[in-house]
């Protein structure tokens, strides 16, 4: 019969393994979610596939934007991005770079910018730029998901001298 020492060593060791840092190749990963970002923003300008859309977001995410309340869960971001798209004259694109990860390579967050084409006061369209972070999770499942997306409008370009 083993002693119990060894049993606490055997659940020490299994604990440590499941939580190990991965093994990250950060030029790789970081191709590959980029590639991943840039397949959601195709389906999000595309405009047809909510669930697609929604997808790429965690079940916890929370979503930060400009003159909007927080949004916080799938169903929350599920109604936005239902309500965003069936809004006439409702353009969304964005392009994501320099991917950073967390040591242990189970998170990243990117920088980004946002064209966002929305009604304006009067009903004629409007295209707001926008600035962002990002902040994504390599879930268990294997896939990168985002689980913060905050954004805010651009400063105006400086005055040329």
């Amino acid at each position: 019969m083993r002693s119990p020492h060894y049993l606490l060593l055997v659940v020490f060791g299994l604990a440590v393994a499941g939580y190990s840092p991965r093994n990250l190749d950060s030029a790789a990963e970081g191709q590959k979610l980029l590639r991943r970002d840039a397949e959601w923003a195709d389906l999000a300008a595309a405009g047809k596939d909510i669930e697609k859309i929604v997808s790429y977001w965690s079940d916890d995410a929370v979503l930060i934007f400009p003159g909007q309340p927080v949004l916080e869960g799938k169903a929350a971001i599920r109604a936005y991005v239902a309500a965003s798209l069936n809004t006439p004259g409702f353009k969304i694109h964005w392009v994501s770079r320099k991917p950073v990860f967390s040591s242990d390579g189970k998170f990243a967050y990117m920088r980004g910018t946002d064209e966002l084409t929305v009604p304006g006061a009067n009903g004629t369209p409007m295209t707001l730029h926008l600035r962002g972070i990002s902040l994504w999770r390599f879930d268990p499942d294997g896939q990168w998901r985002c689980v913060v997306d905050i954004s805010n409008e651009e400063p105006p370009p400086a005055p040329k001298s």
